[in-house]
């Protein structure tokens, strides 16, 4: 991977470090492709890197369902009050402590065409540069005749909540291509994400459009056509080329989450407060969980994906010693080392979630093949190579497992 490219969306948590002096990109194998590796001492909770993506869009039942974000960068553009008031259903109900609020809504813009929403005119200004030329809808917004109106529609009624990719992040990555000086530059760049072969691709397809996934991909090919075409691109529009896209996209595409209520849970716990007064906000913010869970589900924040030249290149492991999340409320991700990593060691993530990890290696490895099409080999599968091969369903009777607590939902609203 050429460094400049990659230093262009990547940089440390300290400015005065070049971007990549903790880490470097390795090839492994043919069959693991590439790895990151940390060039020195890594403490544990330091951060690793940050990275911008390359593109990224939010999802598009997410943006129907009024969970506003910018178009840019997916920041939350709801305060924490209006946030938890549309979770709660139209409630009123006001919450304490408003000055830890962080959104500023004297900075929104929106695009004098289209009327799309940014968090800032820096926002507004970037994606005006990078692809919004090509995709602003102008008038025809609302206009269900217009090509990109009729793609996102098709896409809806194929890829249904709960979300996992959106189809405007390729339409991103095309009008990206479109309005560069350089568009073999751009190629390049995209051409450097992890990729599969044929039948691997067709999995990945399958995966996200289901068991009529042959029909529905040559639908969307046909509408993304008609939207976008683009003649430096002519391959990307082949059914063979948006196939790999496609692919491209389910194999590389990190989730973002974003959320104004949770970034003031966090301001609110790092208040000193009198320990009535602590006793008595968090008794309020336990009970706001409970609420908006029994109103909303697990639908909570404003959600995307998109594509990261560093993070990418980060392997699973099932005990990860680095994690990313996105604690700034846009799409600005940070990986932190969750433990002491050693110069040469591998820097691995975890495609699972903490209660996937918990599962027994056969669960773990079922999980993988099916989402990821690969057989995990990290030390802790290794270790269990020769335990019983239970399914999730026999380890949760043998383990007894109830719902989630209190405390474990309280992580999970809260983990952004």
């Amino acid at each position: 991977m050429a460094a400049s490219m990659g230093d262009l969306f990547c940089f440390c948590a300290d400015p005065a470090g070049p971007a990549r002096a903790m880490v470097e990109v390795r090839f492994i194998s043919s069959l693991k492709g590439k790895g990151l590796f940390a060039t020195r001492n890594i403490h544990k909770g330091e951060t690793i890197f940050l990275e911008k993506p390359v593109v990224s869009s939010q999802f598009l039942w997410n943006a129907l369902y009024r969970y506003k974000a910018c178009d840019h960068c997916l920041r939350a553009l709801e305060t924490a009050e209006e946030n938890a008031q549309r979770l709660l259903g139209k409630s009123r109900r006001v919450l304490p402590h408003p000055e830890q609020c962080s959104i500023r809504k004297d900075l929104h813009q929106h695009c004098p065409h289209c009327q799309v929403a940014y968090c800032s005119a820096e926002c507004r200004q970037s994606a005006f540069e990078q692809y919004h030329q090509v995709l602003c809808l102008g008038p025809s917004r609302e206009d269900p005749k217009h090509p990109l109106n009729k793609l996102q529609e098709a896409w809806r009624n194929i890829h249904y909540p709960p979300e996992t990719s959106s189809i405007m992040l390729l339409a991103r990555m095309v009008a990206t291509v479109k309005q560069a000086k350089d568009k073999d530059w751009w190629i390049k760049l995209f051409s450097q994400f992890c990729s599969k072969t044929a039948n691997e691709e067709e999995e990945i397809v399958h995966k996200l459009l289901g068991d009529k996934f042959k029909g529905q991909l040559e639908l969307l090919r046909r509408l993304f056509t008609e939207a976008l075409y683009e003649e430096h691109l002519s391959r990307w529009f082949t059914p063979e080329g948006f196939r790999s896209l496609f692919a491209l996209v389910g194999t590389n595409g990190q989730g973002i989450g974003t959320s104004s209520l949770s970034q003031w849970v966090h301001a609110c716990d790092a208040l000193e407060l009198p320990p009535p007064e602590r006793e008595q906000l968090d008794a309020f913010i336990d009970q706001l969980y409970k609420d908006i869970e029994k109103e909303t589900g697990e639908f909570l924040n404003c959600e995307g994906s998109g594509l990261y030249v560093l993070q990418s290149c980060c392997n699973h492991s099932c005990i990860p010693n680095a994690e990313t999340s996105f604690p700034d409320n846009n799409f600005l991700l940070h990986l932190i080392a969750l433990e002491e990593i050693k110069p040469g060691e591998e820097i691995c993530i975890s495609y699972l979630d903490c209660c996937q990890r918990e599962r027994g290696r056969h669960s773990r490895h079922k999980t993988l093949r099916e989402h990821y099409l690969f057989t995990c080999s990290c030390p802790k599968c290794l270790a269990q190579a020769d335990d019983a091969n239970l399914t999730s369903e026999e380890e949760e009777e043998l383990e007894g497992e109830g719902e989630t607590d209190d405390a474990e939902l309280e992580d999970e609203m809260t983990d952004v």
